[in-house]
């Protein structure tokens, strides 16, 4: 695993504009799918019923599209670090496509590209970031968004 390491939010700040970081794969699995329909209530069968969803329209079951969007913090945390960096909090979401089913047993992985970075209170930055998660062998992304977060020294 490769983080991309910063020493200050400048330092990252100066970054805009390109691909930071690329995270390593990751593979969803149906324990994963379970544990989240568990966390959110959803028990769709096309994620959770395994041989109901071998008939269905994606020939498996397939990950929730939210919970491929819950793991943003999982790959920016195995991806980019800022050394004098004390905390980040999640901002919000300026936009979400979900473009791919993530069929349970594939991998994933981000590409992350910061489009801004704005000087906020505390001497903290709001960095916008356009978060390509990749489907292994897809032509299409399995989710675009972008993603507002802000990190504080």
């Amino acid at each position: 695993m490769t983080i991309k390491t910063f020493q200050t939010l400048s330092d990252l700040a100066a970054c805009v504009g390109q691909e930071v970081a690329v995270s390593d794969w990751i593979t969803i699995t149906q324990e994963q799918v379970n544990q989240f329909a568990e966390a959110t209530g959803d028990h769709q069968w096309i994620h959770v019923d395994v041989e109901k969803a071998k008939k269905g329209p994606f020939g498996a079951p397939i990950a929730h599209g939210f919970l491929t969007l819950s793991l943003l913090p999982r790959f920016f945390e195995t991806s980019v670090a800022v050394v004098e960096s004390r905390m980040g909090v999640n901002y919000g979401l300026n936009r979400v496509r979900f473009m791919s089913p993530v069929p349970v047993g594939s991998r994933l992985r981000a590409r992350m590209k910061l489009l801004s970075s704005d000087a906020i209170d505390n001497n903290g930055q709001q960095m916008t970031w356009e978060v390509s998660i990749e489907l292994e062998g897809a032509a299409k992304p399995a989710c675009v968004a972008e993603s507002v977060a802000r990190r504080y020294p």
